[in-house]
């Protein structure tokens, strides 16, 4: 059977909403079989949301509670108001540790979502423990002629583009998902689960929850010098994961040794560990990728 034919259910999730500034964020909790189990609050990339964590908790296999909200401005906590940015997504993550009763748990980001947890780990270094950054949270150098506008639209410009599209019905935005490079040989009803719940509005013009002005803003902070400086001041462990591929399944991935070597990594907390055969996206929602990140989250909580 190829990956594009796996049958998979989703795992049964709960969703809670717990208060952040200005409102309350949508959390995904998958629970632990046990009381005394560790926790995980992950954190999805600029266009996700929680979600995206579904076949992590899935490989996790109830021996830690997952926490996955949907970040503000997307899904389940679009209509939370601004302020948008990557040290507002920090406090919220520091938030919701407390809100939720969390001791310093593991914090684990993707793309974008590492950035937000390098960041939070650093403004809240009491509020949690060990960091898996997966595929995000080291910045490396840019062409110093674009600005970080023109950076972010050259990373994530089809996913922008996205923002402003409609979708007759929910069968057009899995076809038009499904022919997607990342997606196109790793197809799974976990990953038809995640982009169904990015979808808001009524047929014939459905259309991605996520706020336009959000991501950008968000995009552009990713390239803010406190945000990018965070993983060099980080008060606990870190592991990078790292995907062989790009956004696009293309060859060239955020990550590889060339880069990191320029990132200068060797004087931080933070221990580079490639993830070969994987691209962006499916290092998080793929088989090997996902059982690869939530051996690496339980190695963390003193589990593995």
């Amino acid at each position: 059977m190829s990956t594009t034919d796996l049958g998979t259910s989703p795992l049964p999730f709960d969703e809670v909403r717990v208060p952040v500034s200005g409102g309350a964020l949508a959390v995904l909790r998958w629970p632990a079989r046990e009381p005394d189990a560790p926790a995980v609050l992950a954190l999805h990339g600029i266009t996700a949301n929680g979600l995206s964590w579904g076949a992590v908790a899935r490989h996790l296999a109830g021996r830690a509670t997952l926490l996955a909200p949907d970040l503000r401005g997307r899904a389940g906590s679009a209509e939370l108001p601004g302020p948008w940015g990557i040290a507002a997504h920090a406090d919220d993550a520091a938030a919701l540790a407390a809100g939720l009763g969390l001791e310093r748990p593991v914090l684990a980001g993707h793309s974008m979502g590492a950035f937000v947890a390098a960041l939070a780990a650093v403004r809240h270094p009491d509020s949690f423990g060990r960091l898996l950054l997966v595929d995000g949270g080291v910045g490396f150098p840019a062409p110093t002629h674009l600005s970080p506008d023109e950076l972010m639209t050259a990373v994530i410009g089809p996913a922008m583009d996205r923002l402003s599209m409609t979708f007759p019905d929910r069968t057009a935005y899995r076809d038009f998902w499904r022919v997607h490079p990342a997606f196109a040989e790793q197809w799974s009803a976990e990953v038809d689960a995640y982009i169904q719940r990015d979808l808001t509005g009524r047929e014939p013009e459905l259309r991605s929850s996520c706020r336009l002005e959000a991501v950008r803003t968000d995009g552009v902070g990713l390239f803010d010098p406190d945000v990018l400086a965070a993983v060099r001041r980080l008060p606990s462990p870190a592991t990078l994961l790292w995907a062989e591929r790009g956004l696009m399944d293309e060859p060239q991935g955020l990550y590889d040794e060339q880069r990191l070597a320029e990132a200068a990594l060797a004087d931080t907390r933070v221990t580079p560990e490639p993830a070969p055969g994987t691209n962006h996206y499916t290092l998080l929602t793929g088989e090997p990728g996902a059982a690869r990140i939530a051996g690496l989250l339980l190695a963390a909580a003193g589990r593995g």
